[in-house]
């Protein structure tokens, strides 16, 4: 942990002190701020205020600053705005009485402090979701009164000891109090935070009479973030649910695409025999233009990774999704030697920080648009030298 603490502290400094002096991400965007009046023009003329004008390669807190604290709290979120991030990702799942609640997943075993709760000991139970059965405690099966009682923790303890600082610091939020806040801080710092809001397993959800599509549209609409220049992207690994949301609102849209041998959800339901391997091809990247705005694969479906872990050869998909007009949001960059290539780890330790910023460098070398991380300081300093004035390698 000493070498991963150094690091942290590093990158954290550095990315406090260029925040001082203009010279994070933010920075970059900050002569275009001037002309669309929300702070995120990137110097290439658009000027509507609409995704286009974000800093590129944008930079998406994943799970808010989820390296640093519990995912998907609003200390997560903050901290995130505070180190830079361009946009912050919110996950949704229902209550019993039909809230939408940011939560990775809806079990909330490994996520609050539900298990310390006698009260609720019963609920403990054992459920199929997405064909994968999983034993703990459902946010489904809790009123929003009772989920409230229940305060967060971290989820990966054993790899973010730092991060067990916060466990109990935070409740469990709704998106609509996410969309209250962000309107305060837009307020505050004159210009308006951006959101990736993902629908989880909406057909599991819409299968159990709590449709996840239909009450995030009514609070996108409430809120005026159902627009075309909207500052929110929606996100689902169920093209399903994007088409749904594209029919209710006009936000952008992003696909989610897991590993290439693998099955969304409702295809699998639907009997589609298409797997992701066929949606990255250029007919399914065609298909998926037809009501979304860009796709967010896995980092593997652009480098690939070899059996010991190091990258290989780029693939097409950059190119072939640009030529459709579709951006690309690839998921997840982390700090951690356990999450990193294995060429740019350092040391033995998995839970020491390795060579992140020459990872983040090699993945927006590909040309890509933004990317999802825990990490947003360090995706910041890595971003800038892509940012107006450098032209990508693929682009």
């Amino acid at each position: 942990m000493t070498q991963g603490g150094a690091a942290r502290r590093t990158v954290l400094g550095a990315a406090v002190l260029a925040a001082g002096t203009g010279l994070t991400g933010l920075g970059a965007g900050s002569a275009a701020a001037a002309d669309d009046g929300y702070g995120f023009g990137d110097g290439r003329g658009h000027g509507d205020g609409g995704y286009r004008d974000l800093p590129h390669p944008t930079v998406i807190g994943h799970r808010g600053a989820s390296g640093y604290r519990p995912e998907h709290t609003i200390g997560s979120y903050q901290l995130a705005l505070d180190l830079g991030a361009d946009v912050i990702e919110q996950d949704l799942v229902p209550t019993r009485d039909g809230h939408l609640v940011c939560r990775h997943e809806n079990e909330i075993g490994g996520t609050t402090d539900v298990a310390e709760h006698p009260e609720f000991a019963s609920r403990r139970t054992t459920k199929s979701v997405d064909g994968v059965a999983v034993t703990g405690w459902f946010t489904e099966d809790f009123t929003l009164a009772e989920l409230k009682t229940l305060r967060a923790k971290e989820r990966i303890p054993a790899v973010r000891q730092r991060n067990t600082l916060y466990d109990g610091q935070w409740a469990v939020p709704t998106f609509e109090e996410v969309l209250r806040w962000a309107d305060r801080e837009g307020k505050r710092r004159g210009r308006r935070v951006w959101l990736h809001v993902e629908t989880k397993h909406p057909s599991y959800f819409r299968g159990l009479g709590l449709g996840l599509e239909e009450p995030l549209a009514k609070l996108l609409r409430r809120y005026g973030r159902d627009g075309r220049s909207a500052a929110l992207f929606l996100q689902s690994f169920e093209p399903s649910s994007i088409q749904r949301l594209s029919r209710l609102v006009s936000a952008p849209r992003v696909v989610l695409l897991s590993a290439a041998g693998t099955r969304p959800w409702d295809f699998e339901l639907a009997k589609d025999p298409r797997t992701v391997a066929d949606l990255v091809k250029p007919e399914g990247l065609k298909w998926i233009a037809g009501f979304a705005q860009g796709i967010g694969p896995t980092m593997d479906l652009i480098l690939p990774r070899d059996a010991a872990g190091k990258l290989g050869a780029p693939t097409t998909l950059v190119a072939d999704a640009h030529a459709r007009g579709l951006l690309l949001h690839p998921y997840t960059a982390r700090n951690e030697n356990s999450f990193l290539p294995a060429e740019y780890r350092k040391g033995t330790d998995p839970t020491a920080y390795g060579d992140a910023l020459g990872a983040f460098r090699t993945y927006f070398e590909q040309g890509i648009d933004g990317i999802f991380t825990d990490n947003p300081d360090t995706g910041l300093l890595a971003a800038e030298a892509f940012r107006p004035g450098r032209r990508p390698v693929n682009r």
